[in-house]
């Protein structure tokens, strides 16, 4: 494999079907080995609440009591998976849809409970990067949702981003790989509600100070922290971008180590 492209897709795209087709569709066209990492977040939400479950966010990442795995693990792992994995198939692309459970793919540790206790909330332990190679080499395009497992029975939570992070670097152990963020905005904005303000470049004190000032917040936190430590570790290159330019590399911003 001469590159392996790892993307990852936000759940305001994933609620818009229109959008979605359109980027699944530009997706499948990538050449050579791909991942899609996925999020899902708005349905689940909305399902927590008809289920009338407490809804809770702190800095961008859901805290995850039992009942609330439940919904994420029926909402990302079940539904949005398999309906991004037949659209995949209707655009050709010959896809497999996977939580970090299957083949033992992706381990986590359960988050601990200190300062925030985010319940059963995972981080990234480590990528079996060997079977992330027989996939793509069979000609299949794994499609991960943010459901992982501890490899002691318990499914865990984990920020889709974080996900795509890590996937990232294990295919980097494969072949060079590339990072690309897609959401609906067309890159990270110096202004919110400025579509125009695109911040071409990001580095590590760029951020800081973008945190600083409050220009970065929310869920974008988790998105710069992440695309930072896969440049810092070996990701050939990061870009932050709207869904509809997926297949313009001039677009979004470009994250640097």
């Amino acid at each position: 494999m001469e590159r392996i492209t790892v993307v990852k897709i936000g759940g305001n795209v994933i609620d818009d079907a229109a959008a979605l087709r359109r980027f699944l569709a530009d997706f499948a066209a990538i050449d050579g080995a791909k991942i899609l990492v996925h999020g899902g977040g708005k349905l689940a939400t909305r399902l927590a609440q008809r289920l009338e479950l407490k809804v809770e966010m702190v800095d961008g990442r859901r805290i995850t009591d039992r009942g609330m795995l439940d919904v994420v693990t029926m909402v990302y792992a079940g539904l949005v998976n398999k309906q991004i994995v037949a659209g995949l198939q209707a655009a050709g692309c010959n896809a497999i849809g996977m939580s970090g459970a299957d083949g033992d793919l992706v381990r986590a540790r359960r988050r601990a409970a200190a300062p925030v206790d985010y319940g059963f909330v995972g981080d990234i332990e480590r990528v079996d990067s060997a079977l992330l190679g027989r996939l793509l080499e069979a000609g299949l395009t794994p499609v991960l949702s943010a459901i992982m497992h501890d490899g002691r029975g318990t499914l865990l939570n984990c920020n889709a981003d974080s996900v795509a992070s890590a996937l990232a670097l294990g295919a980097a152990r494969v072949a060079p790989a590339d990072l690309v963020f897609c959401f609906e905005k067309p890159g990270v904005l110096r202004d919110a509600d400025d579509p125009q303000s695109v911040i071409g470049e990001i580095t590590p004190a760029d951020f800081a100070a973008l945190r600083a000032e409050g220009v970065v917040s929310g869920g974008m936190l988790p998105k710069i922290e992440n695309a930072l430590k896969a440049v810092a570790e070996g990701v050939r290159s990061v870009r932050i971008k709207h869904a509809a330019d997926l297949g313009d590399p001039a677009k979004g911003t470009t994250i640097h180590g």
